[in-house]
């Protein structure tokens, strides 16, 4: 078959499915009521040469609207999804704490568990007695003062006094962090978690996952003073 051929036969068969399409419609005359999202997907020449009617410039608009929705509906669902992955990563982070026996326990798994569902590249359980004099410029708990009496997370970069404080060794590449609050009954303290990348932690984001681990940690940590008193 040559080319001629070959396109001759495929705009026949065009023509035969325009047809019936065409025939269908005649047939069923009420399809596009039970099928109105097609609607929005067509497009229906006019006689008013190269001027827009006002129908068709709102059609427009409507369907920029539909895909504008579409695009934030997604959005929220990929959001959703991504919490309910957290909120998940989470859950299994506390079953583990719960089977903790002592703060070194706790330590090791918030670290390997952390480090390895929750993406972080540096993570430190700091905790301070409430004795501690938070004025003495020589003490760690000062780099941390004003970050102790916070009620939420704290996300963002940090000055490399606090980096050092916090990650040691590692602070020379954490880039942002999150710092979550760790109270009982004797102590208070930070749970830092670190990364390279500078917007992993944005001070924008979302805390409320990292607001429940610090109470999860918290109440963990009031277990284990409970029972080594």
């Amino acid at each position: 078959m040559t080319s001629q051929q070959a396109e001759r036969s495929r705009s026949q068969a065009a023509a035969i499915a325009e047809d019936a399409v065409a025939a269908y419609l005649e047939a069923h005359p009420d399809f596009f009521k039970h099928r109105p999202d097609l609607v929005v997907g067509l497009t229906v020449p006019h006689a008013s040469g190269r001027a827009v009617s006002l129908i068709e410039r709102q059609v427009e608009l409507l369907r920029a609207q539909l895909r504008a929705e579409r695009k934030r509906l997604a959005h929220l669902i990929a959001r959703a999804r991504d919490f309910e992955t957290l909120s998940a990563r989470l859950h299994n982070l506390s079953l583990h704490l719960i089977a903790a026996r002592d703060l070194e326990s706790v330590q090791v798994i918030l670290r390997e568990v952390l480090c390895r569902e929750f993406n972080a590249e540096a993570v430190a359980l700091k905790l301070f007695s409430a004795e501690l004099d938070t004025s003495d410029p020589d003490s760690m708990m000062s780099e941390l003062s004003e970050f102790l009496d916070r009620e939420h997370v704290l996300c963002g970069p940090l000055d490399p006094e606090r980096k050092g404080v916090l990650f040691g060794e590692q602070s020379e590449a954490i880039c942002s962090a999150a710092l979550i609050p760790v109270r009982t009954a004797h102590d208070s303290g930070v749970l830092a978690i670190g990364s390279s990348d500078p917007k992993r932690f944005g001070a924008d984001m979302g805390t409320d996952l990292l607001d429940r681990l610090g109470e999860v940690v918290s109440q963990k940590l009031r277990v284990l003073h409970e029972a080594d008193g």
